[in-house]
């Protein structure tokens, strides 16, 4: 979700009910949940006309759809404590949780980057990357990001030769990673990590940091790094992208955020851009784009890769086809 789907949606949850926005919320994932019950605690008063509209846009997706995709086996813990307060809270998580307890790498699922960060930085290299590998790939990009450079390019090379995981590696993980697990001695390891594990995480990650982890690996294997170039999907690879898909994409991302993002983009992907808006929408982008004065790169590049989470979301969902493969300047 990106932000004005995110607060619409913190709106829907707060307009049906505690009863039914728990029922919901139990389908979600741990950082849709962070997200959504963060947007939730900022929210004092909504404007009677805001809930109606959101309501309407919801009827009207819903009715454009055929079934709704919901996946996720956990959900909120401390987020909704946000939200809604301790007492409120509890009544909903033991009626939601059912007393489970999320344990082992799920428990890191629910917390933040920088806690985990501290939480782990401290492990053999290797350990940190099985971690890393069974979060979601934002996440472990933001637990990335709190490392030194040194043990980032270290961490990331693991997760790239990484094949699999043996339950007696797990084991080392202590009690954190029992859950994975389940006392089966004779699981077959799962198959985490490796070159699109490696792929997916940078795709996340800031230039710089991208550059130094890539010429690490560079320097390890030259073709390893060429494969997990292979495998991102950076900016500019929007253009292998079909028109009908571009459409779907233009209809999720806010024009502000476009604009910016279109900054750092090359002509030919601004021009397939522009031909899939109406002829008035195309003339407002090209007027705002033109008279947008200079944007720092770290903006334009946090914007891209915000509507590159968009692309993947839409691809994942099979919404979309993928075509192809991904200082602080001024431009």
């Amino acid at each position: 979700m990106n932000d004005n789907g995110i607060h619409k949606a913190a709106i829907l949850m707060l307009a049906i009910g505690e009863e039914e926005a728990a029922e919901v919320m139990k389908f979600l994932g741990p950082r849709e949940v962070l997200k959504l019950g963060a947007a939730m605690a900022t929210m004092k008063s909504v404007q009677h006309e805001q809930v109606v509209s959101v309501l309407d846009s919801f009827r009207e997706q819903t009715e454009l759809n055929s079934t709704v995709g919901l996946d996720s086996d956990e959900y909120i813990r401390q987020v909704l404590t946000k939200a809604l307060g301790d007492d409120k809270a509890t009544v909903l998580l033991s009626r939601i949780l059912g007393g489970k307890d999320a344990s082992g790498i799920e428990s890191l699922k629910w917390m933040d980057a920088s806690s985990v960060s501290e939480l782990i930085r401290n492990e053999h290299p290797q350990i940190i990357a099985t971690i890393l590998v069974h979060l979601e790939r934002d996440q472990a990009c933001e637990i990335l990001g709190n490392f030194t450079d040194r043990l980032r390019n270290d961490v990331v090379l693991r997760i790239a030769t990484l094949d699999g995981v043996q339950p007696a590696a797990l084991r080392e993980l202590n009690d954190v990673l029992t859950k994975l697990l389940s006392g089966n001695e004779n699981i077959k390891k799962s198959s985490l990590g490796g070159v699109r594990a490696a792929a997916e995480i940078l795709n996340f990650m800031s230039g710089d940091q991208e550059s130094s982890v890539m010429d690490n690996i560079k320097n390890y294997d030259n073709d390893m790094a060429q494969k997990i170039m292979d495998e991102m999907f950076v900016f500019d690879n929007i253009i292998d992208i079909d028109d009908r898909g571009i459409q779907l994409l233009l209809r999720e991302v806010q024009s502000e955020m476009l604009i910016i993002a279109l900054k750092g983009a090359s002509q030919d992907l601004r021009e397939k851009i522009f031909r899939n808006m109406s002829q008035r929408a195309s003339e407002m982008m090209r007027e705002d784009l033109d008279s947008k004065g200079p944007v720092r790169l770290s903006e334009v590049e946090s914007q891209q890769k915000q509507i590159l989470q968009i692309v993947r979301r839409l691809a994942d969902e099979g919404q979309i086809v993928l075509g192809g493969k991904g200082e602080d300047s001024f431009i």
